[in-house]
């Protein structure tokens, strides 16, 4: 069962007249939960902080954010914490009133039971036809918009598929449904340009921070089919999955290569405890 709290109550009620509700209009961060602990929470606070000042949202209160949340997840071994900032309610009509008052809605949810050959073997993936548009105004932050990748999920259902890569108007490569998307060619860690759409990742910046030291070669530019048909390895990363390598793209295959295991091994080393929060 899902524990909420909606503006520090629980209950279960949200005005219809929400803005979140009427228009996508707001933000979220999903979060992992270990032993009571909100993982990364500085970097998941941050880029919530950053997406409402991009909306004109007014900032939330972090502290007063961080405690509702520990009050949900204070006591769960694992499991996932979802955090909903909207605009708030504001009538009809896309203007936005002169004065809003932000809804914060904090959800707690089971952990995913993912099988265990997905971190350690690997994962099967495909490109989605459903394609990503460009909006720079919205690139990066995660807001509540998220039908592009509604769609896109609803075009598979073989359950050997665990995740479909989306891209551009242009045909770049930008991000997975769930997740971000990393390549290796010529001994270059590469991922894709989000300047234009996609969602900048927390785990996508904890990779990029964990290759610089492991003395690996990456870069952020535009990302074409011909690089990842060319990749001599492939991964994808999330929060919650941490790192999964990719062993097929639709009928190409791949092996989990010697880079992605050493960034799993990094990873479950250094976890960023101190990027981390618990009261």
């Amino acid at each position: 069962m899902i524990k909420e709290l909606i503006n520090g109550k629980t209950t279960a009620c949200v005005a219809s007249t929400d803005r979140g509700l009427l228009y996508g209009d707001g933000l979220f961060e999903t979060i992992a939960v270990i032993d009571g602990t909100l993982r990364h929470w500085p970097r998941h606070l941050s880029r919530l902080q950053a997406g409402c000042d991009r909306l004109g949202i007014p900032a939330v209160d972090g502290r007063e954010l961080a405690h509702e949340c520990q009050a949900l997840a204070g006591n769960a071994a694992r499991a996932v914490l979802k955090v909903i900032v909207t605009r708030g309610s504001g009538g009809r009509g896309y203007r936005v009133p002169e004065k809003t008052v932000a809804t914060r809605i904090v959800q707690l949810h089971d952990w995913p039971v993912f099988p265990p050959v997905c971190a350690e073997t690997g994962v099967a993936v495909r490109v989605c036809k459903t394609r990503l548009g460009d909006n720079p105004a919205l690139a990066g932050i995660k807001h509540l918009n998220r039908l592009e990748q509604v769609l896109a999920r609803q075009e598979w259902s073989d359950p050997d598929i665990m995740e479909g890569l989306l891209l551009d108007a242009a045909g770049y490569l930008i991000e997975g449904t769930m997740s971000n998307l990393f390549l290796l060619r010529d001994e270059t860690l590469l991922t894709p340009d989000l300047h234009r759409c996609g969602v900048a990742g927390i785990m996508r910046t904890r990779v990029l921070e964990l290759s610089e030291q492991l003395a690996i070669d990456a870069h952020i530019r535009p990302v074409e089919m011909k690089d990842l048909r060319e990749a001599d390895e492939i991964f994808i990363c999330n929060s919650l999955i941490g790192i999964w390598p990719v062993i097929a793209v639709d009928s190409s295959e791949y092996e989990k290569g010697v880079v992605t295991a050493r960034l799993q091994n990094l990873l479950d080393s250094c976890p960023d405890t101190g990027n981390s929060w618990r009261t």
